[in-house]
């Protein structure tokens, strides 16, 4: 399939075979592989990419940044006050500029039109970092980790807990359906997943294999997971008001060893990061100071305990990454 995607953008994985999803967590172990023992792949050597963040970030930064320099390419990072991008030029305008001096685009920031509009006009591949509706690069490496902790994508099912409606939960379904991995929404009936999308990611698993549940009792929802998975209560975007809401819905979803425990008995715990397990962050101790609460979508102690792989999903944001840009501009 080498070349296959080369051009291609990445904007939502609805837009990728269950082939080429696999794919690219292929190359991303290939190149992991490679990192780890020291062997230059400097496969996309003369090529630019430049990165556009209109939601700060650690992880999609960083990786991108130092997947890029792994390939041999220059990079550019605009973080929110140093485009005029929507502002004073349109994105149909930016994109023509950027695409007529880079080989590549990322887009990090709000609505997926935004960035379908950079890739319908760039001429160069345009890659999804994350948006309000959608979060690919996340799902492929989520992929990848579970792929390495169990040995195949095989029998396993994955339950989603909290607001099962956010980017990364949508993402989340619509992997596990091109996949053939079950899922599970479990989230209070107001933060379940748009019915269009679910019945569009039914239509897909009804092809691999996949089942799609959607439940609001956490016991249930967790019944046979291999995965676990939670996000925070409030996205970054979403007002702070929304706090006080989101704890009185969502505590109840709290992810807990107990819970963990009531799942399959080698069930791993997973989240996209960053995550309010303590008060050693600004909006902890806040939310400590306003609610009387010291964890809030998970606890500490599973957190932190060896089920958790939260860190190893956080490094394998960069071999995934890396994996989509060499495969989408390496001819």
């Amino acid at each position: 399939m080498a070349g296959r995607l080369y051009g291609r953008n990445l904007l939502t994985l609805l837009d990728f075979t269950s082939e080429e999803i696999t794919y690219l967590i292929d190359l991303a172990a290939e190149l992991k592989e490679l990192k780890q023992q020291g062997v230059p792949h400097r496969r996309c050597e003369g090529k630019n990419v430049v990165l556009i963040f209109e939601k700060t970030s650690t992880r999609t930064r960083c990786s991108f940044e130092v997947g890029a320099l792994d390939l041999g390419m220059g990079v550019t990072y605009l973080d929110p006050a140093a485009s005029q991008l929507g502002k004073k030029e349109s994105i149909a305008d930016t994109a023509r500029v950027l695409g007529r001096m880079y080989d590549g685009i990322e887009y990090r920031g709000f609505g997926q039109e935004r960035v379908e509009t950079l890739a319908q006009y760039a001429g160069v591949p345009v890659w999804n970092g994350l948006t309000d509706e959608f979060h690919p690069t996340q799902m492929l490496a989520d992929m990848l980790t579970i792929r390495e902790h169990f040995g195949s994508l095989d029998n396993v099912k994955l339950t989603f807990m909290g607001d099962a409606r956010n980017n990364v939960a949508n993402s989340l379904m619509v992997s596990c359906a091109k996949l053939g991995l079950d899922y599970c929404a479990c989230a209070p009936e107001e933060l379940m997943p748009e019915a269009a999308l679910v019945e569009r990611c039914r239509e897909v698993a009804s092809q691999t294999g996949s089942h799609i549940e959607l439940c609001s009792d956490p016991e249930q929802g967790v019944a046979d997971a291999r995965v676990v998975y939670t996000d925070i209560w409030v996205s970054m975007g979403e007002p702070a008001e929304l706090w006080e809401k989101r704890i009185a819905l969502l505590e109840p979803y709290r992810v807990t060893s107990e819970l963990l425990d009531k799942a399959a008995p080698d069930a791993i715990f997973l989240h996209c990061l960053p995550s309010f397990h303590d008060t050693q962050t600004d909006v902890g101790a806040e939310i400590y100071e306003r609610f009387g609460i010291s964890e809030m979508e998970v606890t500490d102690e599973l957190f932190e305990s060896e089920r958790s792989l939260v860190f190893d999903q956080a490094e394998n944001r960069m071999h995934t990454i890396k994996a989509v840009m060499c495969a989408t501009l390496e001819a």
